[in-house]
């Protein structure tokens, strides 16, 4: 007799052994999986990270001073580099500064002189010799360094707010107006690195914070420099001179016009000291000083009444010091602002991070995957996901299979004696069949994943090149506006996470997916009740995974954005390192940066713990549906099989952890899209203008270099204040043209309108050619600049002055040798392959510009701009740059940028701006005429002397200029209209010339002023 026995006990025995046999397949699935993101984990992030941990906590502490007050140093040496066998940076210094002392330290290009202050802060390693510090550091920078906050926090620098000290602060860094005409006052917020503040305003921002802090030491590292002649000689003599008249003063300088005040005097050449003395001292010992101070010699007396002498000065107590004239201030928070703009434009420049609310958009995703393939590959991706899924619940399929057909044939034969006989299966068949399936299944899930890999790393590539490119076109405004740790951030974290994270997270939720969608189409084709508690289960997860993803993701953002202000600061931190150090506020800096840090921790735990409390609920809920199908299963016995069952509860088991984990997985997708909803946000950025148009000029343009601007108007913003106001000049060809102007007059603005930093309203032409009808290449490349802050690029000498090769090593040197460099390049490692620092912080700032000065040299355009190229150098450098800018541009139309009026009193015409609109525009010599006139009164401001050379010099230009056309005239056919037209011109010349023309003089040199004009 044969029967069918399916009893509870023998379904639960069917059970266990198909839970047997499936765990053979998948209960090593997921440890394996984590241990193998923990093993690469560890070897690709986690030990080279330790690697990098460990080198940066074995370097060499600087050394810090005590806290008495005095400086000496006796024969000591420095080294940039102690493991370097080069020379040292610094040779045989020996001096001493006492209380009371001012120490000024000139010397050319390239001396050493701010190696000499970062010797005193201890940032410089000593060879040999004997160095004493004792006294509170002040340290202000040659490039000044402001951090993001308020124009108060950067002044007060975490000291207790005096109002009365502060004012006074104030009113001797000539900070009191700016502050007054700023919508906030003190309180307005200053932008990433200073952007809301121009150059000279960021530089009194600076010596107030180190005045502020009433250290015994001030190392003031060339502060005059970025400030015009006035605002420069207010500095020195209500500052340097007066409030700090008790204090220890180490000056570096290249106005030598100031050296009469100075205590001592130090010289450097080559990181040698080559003269120490008094200022009498030296005149004593024969040196020129004449010579040394050329046109920046001063005046004893000064020219503005009250003044007092500036030896005398430093006797005079902080109470003392004069209120500052208020004609001296500057006029406006940005280049050229006429009125201060509202609070909300103040604040406006350094907004929050943007953050987008609600769903990911289906737009993200459809980008994201078509970033890294076409359709046609996403749709045999899909097709390879579905095969891989097939195959593998074909596998379970066949197990079941297997074992409902093997207990068909275990019978049992009731025999006369009561033996059992059990009939067999062909084990070779069916195992081939499933080994089969097991080989399709690992092949099309090797497919699958390389496929998934390919194509989302290949998503994370482009969308990060993309990004890049987008940054590389936004517009100027937009780093001003946002810091560069949110720019960091996307580029760092952001990015990594679509490199890392996102494919190997969006690969194991769609395998978890089609896993849990095989397993459940399955259990209901075998077992149909089965629907009956997964409906709910489902429709409880959708409702669980949308209330957890409502709070996530926004939680997620809001960690997104919290971690840029950690990036900002520790790049702002690094930039001011040695200021920081100086005034003993690392312990302030690293709690601002654990207040930033701890508040990105605060969201990160969050989004942990809301993730926690998700699995949570989710597991709980698994285990519920598990206890249903086993009840199920028991209450179901008689109707069932045991192969049935055994799948019904061996797929509930499954379910348990892979549901879980899958609806985990795809929240955390969603989470993760949020860095590709980021990085897509910087890859829309607003846009300059085309780099490239169908207009494009013919190769030799400019031939000429005539520039003319026909009403323009230029604001930075579409909401910001004019810095230019109908401006209308024509500038002609191979003309040498000095623009001058206060603080905020528009002078830079004039070149940003220029190079088309922003669009402006107007006109502007090059050579009959409308500059907003060309491609930005176009434009900018036939246009030579020096900046006032010179650019150097991580890479070779080589690389910086030919970044295209398109020079051959001959023009190379030779253009260095032009600018004097020659030596210096010669003198490093590997010449011209040598590696430059980042920024080349191991040149000097006068070193970097004259490479800048190198670059247009070998450039060989028809028009060049110098931005205050010359404000850190030292007037014999100056004179060497405007030497070659005569010889080496002299059929080029050059317009300088200058505080110093001895640069550009020689050009042949002098443009003077004020608050964006142009109020003088001519010969210097004949504005000079104009008692009234504001190039006039910036003259009389540089002191009588002073003021007498600009004359001199002015007077011998316009006569060089006379005799030059004289003699061009002598050789061309004369027109006797155009000399009678130029005679009452000439004679107006003589006439301020205080000369006596004779006629033939008249005759040949009217016809020449009228031919010019």
């Amino acid at each position: 007799m044969y029967f069918h026995t399916n009893t509870p006990q023998c379904c639960l025995s069917e059970a266990s052994k198909m839970h047997e046999m499936k765990l053979c397949q998948s209960k090593w699935y997921f440890p394996v999986l984590t241990l193998d993101a923990a093993l690469r984990a560890s070897t690709d992030l986690a030990f080279p990270g330790c690697e990098r941990t460990s080198k940066t906590l074995l370097l060499t502490a600087g050394k810090r001073w005590s806290w008495t007050c005095g400086a000496r140093l006796v024969n000591c040496d420095f080294f940039l580099n102690p493991q370097s066998l080069e020379t040292p940076a610094l040779q045989q210094l020996s001096f001493t500064v006492r209380r009371g002392e001012l120490l000024a330290v000139i010397g050319p290009v390239g001396a050493g002189k701010s190696s000499l202050l970062s010797a005193v802060l201890g940032e410089l390693p000593k060879d040999k010799g004997l160095i004493n510090v004792t006294g509170r550091i002040a340290y202000v920078s040659q490039q000044p360094w402001v951090f993001s906050g308020t124009v108060r926090s950067n002044i007060l620098f975490d000291k207790e707010y005096e109002k009365e000290k502060y004012e006074k602060v104030l009113k001797v860094c000539a900070l009191k107006k700016d502050l007054e005409l700023l919508a906030d006052g003190d309180l307005t917020v200053i932008g990433d690195r200073g952007a809301t503040l121009s150059g000279g305003q960021k530089a009194r921002v600076n010596l107030a914070r180190a005045v502020y802090q009433d250290a015994d030491i001030y190392l003031l590292d060339d502060p005059l420099s970025a400030v015009d002649a006035e605002v420069g000689r207010h500095l020195f003599e209500k500052c340097i001179c007066q409030a700090l008249h008790q204090k220890i003063s180490v000056l570096v300088t290249h106005q030598l016009q100031y050296l009469r005040a100075a205590t001592q005097i130090l010289i450097l050449k080559d990181g040698k000291m080559v003269g120490k003395g008094t200022y009498s001292e030296f005149l004593r010992s024969g040196i020129d000083f004449a010579s040394l101070l050329k046109k920046d010699e001063e005046a004893e007396q000064p020219s503005v009444p009250g003044t007092p002498n500036l030896k005398a000065s430093r006797s005079r107590t902080f109470s003392e010091s004069s209120v500052w004239s208020q004609d001296s201030s500057v006029h406006s928070m940005k280049d050229g602002a006429v009125e201060p703009p509202p609070a909300e434009n103040a604040l406006a420049a350094v907004p929050e991070e943007s953050r987008s609310e609600g769903k990911i958009n289906f737009k993200v995703y459809r980008k994201y995957f078509t970033a890294g393939a076409n359709y046609f590959v996403i749709f045999i991706l899909i097709l390879f996901n579905i095969l891989a899924q097939v195959a593998y619940v074909l596998q379970d399929w066949w197990l079941s299979y297997w074992a409902n057909h093997q207990e068909k044939l275990n019978v049992t034969t009731n025999g006369n004696n009561g033996a059992n006989e059990t009939e067999h299966l062909d084990l070779t068949f069916y195992l081939g069949i499933y080994a089969g399936l097991t080989v399709a299944t690992i092949l099309f899930g090797i497919i699958r994943s390389l496929l998934v890999f390919q194509v989302l790393v290949n998503s994370g590539q482009t969308l990060h090149n993309k990004m890049f490119q987008a940054i590389l076109k936004a517009p100027v405004l937009f780093f001003d506006r946002n810091p560069i740790g949110r720019i960091l951030n996307r580029f760092s974290k952001d990015i990594g996470h679509l490199d890392d994270l996102l494919p190997l997270t969006f690969l194991d939720f769609v395998q978890t997916l089609l896993q849990i969608f095989g397993v459940v189409a399955v259990a209901v084709a075998v077992i149909p009740w089965i629907l009956i508690p997964l409906i709910p289960l489902f429709i409880l997860f959708i409702f669980l995974r949308r209330y957890f993803l409502d709070t996530s993701r926004d939680i997620k953002r809001l960690e997104s954005t919290t971690r840029s202000p950690v990036f900002s600061h520790l790049s702002s931190s690094l930039q001011g390192l040695w200021t920081i150090r100086a005034l003993k506020a690392e312990e302030r800096f690293q709690k601002l940066f654990d207040a930033h840090q701890d508040l990105h921790s605060e969201a990160w735990f969050l989004f942990l713990t809301t993730s926690r409390w998700f699995a949570v609920r989710l597991d709980a809920i698994c285990a519920i549906f598990v206890v249903v199908v086993a009840f199920g299963s028991l209450l179901l016995a008689k109707t069932l099989n045991a192969g049935q069952v055994g799948l019904a509860l061996s797929y509930a088991i499954t379910l348990m952890g892979t549901f879980q984990w899958g609806v985990r997985q795809s929240a955390e997708v969603e989470n993760l899209m949020i860095s590709v909803e980021r990085v897509m946000e910087y890859t829309d950025l607003e846009r300059e203008a085309p780099w490239e148009t169908n207009k494009h000029p013919p190769p030799e343009w400019p031939s000429q270099g005539m520039i003319a601007f026909e009403n323009v108007n230029f604001t930075y913003s579409l909401d910001g204040p004019l810095v230019l106001r109908h401006l209308s000049v024509v500038i002609k060809p191979k003309e040498k043209v000095g623009i001058v102007g206060r603080t905020g007059a528009g002078k830079s603005s004039l070149i940003a309108a220029l190079f088309r930093l922003a669009e402006p309203e107007g006109r502007i032409w090059i050579d009959k050619y409308l500059t907003s009808e060309l491609g930005l290449h176009d434009l900018r490349k036939k246009i030579s600049i020096i900046p006032q802050e010179p650019v150097l690029f991580t890479g070779t000498m080589r690389k910086n002055l030919d970044p295209f090769n398109e020079y051959t090593d001959e023009d190379l040197w030779n253009a260095l040798e032009e600018v004097q460099l020659k030596e210096v390049v010669e003198d490093l490692p590997n010449k011209m392959e040598t590696q430059l620092a980042e920024s080349g912080s191991n040149f000097s700032v006068g070193q970097r510009q004259l490479v800048c000065l190198a670059r247009a040299v070998l450039k060989k355009n028809r028009i060049l701009i110098i931005d205050e190229a010359t404000a850190n150098v030292d007037p014999r450098t100056d004179e060497f740059i405007q030497k070659t800018i005569r010889e080496k541009f002299a059929q080029c139309t050059v317009l300088t940028i200058a505080h110093r009026l001895n640069t550009i009193i020689d050009s042949d015409r002098i443009m003077v701006l004020e608050a964006g609109r142009l109020k003088e525009y001519g010969e210097p010599y004949i504005l000079l005429q104009e008692k009234d006139g504001l190039f006039y009164k910036m003259v009389q401001q540089v002191g009588k002397t002073e003021a007498a050379s600009l004359f001199e010099t002015a007077k011998r230009v316009i006569l060089e200029v006379i005799i030059k056309f004289a003699s061009a005239v002598c050789l061309s056919q004369v027109s006797v209209f155009k000399v009678i037209v130029g005679i009452p011109l000439y004679l107006r010349i003589c006439w301020l010339c205080k000369a006596k023309p004779s006629f033939f003089e008249c005759f040949l040199v009217g016809y020449a002023q009228a031919s010019k004009r």
